[in-house]
């Protein structure tokens, strides 16, 4: 029995430094992902998932990053945690008491909450997006863990209401998530065509130009291959614009993209990353400058391209 109250007291003393670590952990994460999601750029991740679950119509809430959210839902949870610690208990013992009890229901519906949201998100990577992403099931872990802290780490004088408010928090935030995605899983996004992901739309304008070197990249027999969750492939076709992003010579290489073409793009060698660039025999990875794709593919008409 002694021995059970000395693990009880560790587990007190310690839950909520071990909150705030993982929280502040999980923040710093989120925000990595969401500086990354601005910028356009690619997550470093040893598996394509992640970049394809950051560019998937899952990955926005009103129109913001998914991960900016998990980074404000993250930070909220280590100031929570440490909240108590900060306040001196021989000077401001009531105070301190008080903030503890406050943040601790806190801390309940902020894991309990993070946990629903979370479990959500890991039915949608196995089921809708279908990719590996270590990031998504570390922030799982990290949720539960929090979670586990939370119950486990605190004193609770009536568990039957802890337990009920619990399950309240949990279909409360259900029905948020579920009206979250409601407009994606009912299909109102525009980013998913019936036949296959297509990808982000493209925003930019197209030029005389652009729908010249379009015309003559599928004349000349030019391929551009890509996958609808690449960010650099929707960087390409940015720079072409919407008109000529129609017309240049696509070829869709993820079997989840709409009219893939999977079996050709597995059938070269040259083809390590998106997009890539296929010219007169010759192959160039990476996004392509307009005036690069010209001088490589004999364009000779206009080069005011305004992208």
């Amino acid at each position: 029995m002694r021995r059970r109250r000395q693990e009880d007291r560790w587990i007190h003393r310690w839950a909520r430094p071990l909150i705030a670590t993982i929280a502040a952990i999980g923040a710093t994460g989120t925000a990595y992902l969401t500086v990354v999601k601005f910028m356009g750029g690619e997550a470093a991740c040893p598996t394509e998932g992640c970049d394809r679950v950051l560019s998937s119509p899952y990955a926005e809430i009103f129109g913001l990053p998914l991960t900016l959210f998990g980074f404000l839902a993250y930070l909220s949870m280590a100031v929570l945690a440490i909240a108590p610690l900060l306040i001196n208990p021989e000077t401001h013992k009531e105070l301190r008491q008080k903030v503890h009890d406050w943040t601790r229901l806190l801390l309940l519906v902020g894991s309990v909450s993070m946990v629903v949201f979370s479990g959500y998100l890991m039915y949608l990577l196995a089921f809708e997006i279908k990719a590996l992403c270590l990031y998504c099931l570390t922030s799982a872990t990290f949720t539960v863990l929090m979670l586990g802290l939370t119950l486990l780490g605190h004193r609770w004088e009536d568990t039957g209401q802890i337990m009920f408010t619990g399950l309240i928090v949990a279909v409360v935030a259900l029905v948020g998530t579920l009206g979250v995605y409601a407009p994606v899983n009912g299909g109102g996004n525009s980013q998913t065509a019936a036949a296959g992901e297509v990808g982000p739309a493209i925003t930019t304008t197209s030029g005389v130009a652009e729908i010249a070197l379009a015309d003559h990249l599928a004349a000349v027999g030019a391929k551009m291959y890509g996958a609808w969750w690449c960010p650099h492939c929707h960087d390409q076709k940015q720079l072409f614009g919407q008109e000529a992003a129609q017309a240049i010579p696509y070829i869709e290489c993820d079997p989840q993209g709409a009219n893939a073409q999977t079996a050709l793009c597995q059938a070269s060698d040259q083809i390590q990353g998106f997009p890539t660039w296929e010219v007169n025999g010759e192959f160039y990875s990476g996004t392509q400058r307009l005036e690069t794709l010209a001088d490589v593919s004999g364009y000779e008409g206009p080069r005011d391209f305004k992208n």
